[in-house]
């Protein structure tokens, strides 16, 4: 990276520390981001020449039209909290009880922040367009990355970028995975229905927690049993729900849990053997169930020319030994997927750990925290990409 591009995101740095201390100190939970995406849209009207859509009231969507005609890229950053009380002990911890962005969506929001305003400095010199996506809902499905591309945000669009911040890498590495790099995620709800009745004549009832427990250890055996070694997915029962006394059996219980997998037959095939399973179950011990499935993100896949035009940028910004490959893909899943099944993508991972300050603790946990030089290697990294593809 040059010098004079350097110079212009160390210019900004402390503009991006501070937008993201903001942000964290004022979270917004899945599609309550109203609040922050109006606070990003007021930052963006500063910036210069985009021009601003609220494709829907809790995100936010910047054109920046180069001076020369070209191509149109985009980049996204996800700006949802979580429903987690915090304990990070920053002094610009959560201000609101139980809402915090314990998954770094706040430095997202932040960073891309960073590169557009950087960008609309060299407006005159892009040859195309740029698209930023500040976007809602990535924490729970259907997520807000569907319902955008079906209001159209990736229309024109050629190819897209997105960054992650990740604590289990210390800061000055970023990791890719080419080719497959996170699962589909599928959640399902079971209810077994028995007979209650007293807990001293089980006899007389069809005891739903005998054999809701049953069911538990059985679904084990799909991934240990029944499928191929080399595919198998995680499928993981979250919730056993049933009664509340010492003395009543009742008449039903809940299970629900997940399945997560980075094969689309496996994707498919599973819910037949979970099916197969049940009715087995139940029916010997004459009970009855309710089987539901909610469909979440399908599989994300980092495409090949995405991949190498981010392998040159991270080389030729950071440095090549800045660069890990990851060999296997995450069981996590990330609706950017929605837009990699529109266009090619690829999705970049931010190492943001660093022990001498606590930044040691993963996403989604109370006390997560992250090293805010990150933020400069992922507006870097922003901006690296649009000046490859539309300046140099």
């Amino acid at each position: 990276m040059n010098d004079s591009l350097q110079s212009l995101i160390d210019g900004i740095k402390d503009d991006v520390i501070g937008w993201r201390r903001y942000i964290h100190a004022n979270p917004d939970l899945t599609f309550q981001e109203t609040p922050t995406a109006d606070y990003i849209y007021k930052q963006l009207t500063g910036f210069g020449p985009l021009q601003l859509q609220r494709l829907t009231p809790n995100s936010v969507v910047a054109r920046l039209v180069g001076a020369h005609p070209g191509k149109t890229y985009a980049l996204r950053a996800d700006i949802d909290a979580l429903p987690i009380q915090e304990d990070s002990g920053e002094p610009f911890s959560s201000t609101k009880s139980g809402v915090m962005h314990a998954c770094g969506h706040d430095a997202h929001a932040a960073m891309l922040l960073g590169a557009a305003k950087v960008l609309c400095q060299l407006q005159s010199e892009i040859r195309g367009e740029v698209v930023f996506i500040f976007q809602h809902a990535e924490e729970v499905p259907p997520g807000g990355a569907k319902e955008l591309v079906e209001k159209g945000v990736l229309d024109g669009v050629t190819m897209i970028f997105g960054l992650h911040v990740l604590p289990n890498y210390p800061t000055g590495k970023v990791m890719l995975k080419p080719g497959v790099f996170s699962a589909s995620s599928d959640n399902f709800d079971i209810v077994i229905k028995g007979c209650g009745g007293h807990g001293s004549m089980p006899h007389l009832c069809i005891d739903p927690v005998t054999i809701g427990s049953e069911v538990v250890t059985a679904l084990q055996q799909i991934v240990a049993r029944k499928l191929d070694p080399l595919s198998v997915p995680v499928l993981t029962v979250a919730t056993f729900q049933a009664g509340d006394s010492y003395n009543v059996i009742p008449d039903s219980a809940r299970l629900a849990g997940t399945l997560r997998t980075h094969n689309k037959d496996i994707r498919q095939k599973v819910p037949l053997l979970v099916e197969q399973i049940l009715t087995g179950i139940t029916s010997a011990h004459g009970a009855e169930y309710e089987l539901t499935w909610t469909t979440g993100y399908t599989i994300g896949y980092n495409h090949e020319d995405a991949c190498l035009i981010s392998r040159r940028v991270i080389s030729d910004t950071l440095g090549a030994n800045t660069l890990i490959e990851v060999a296997s893909p995450m069981f996590n899943s990330e609706d950017f997927s929605s837009y990699q099944e529109k266009i090619p993508g690829c999705f970049i991972m931010i190492g943001s750990g660093n022990e001498e300050i606590g930044a040691t603790h993963g996403v989604h946990n109370p006390k997560f925290k992250l090293d805010e030089r990150a933020m400069q290697i992922g507006v870097s990294l922003h901006v690296g990409l649009i000046h490859d593809l539309l300046i140099r």
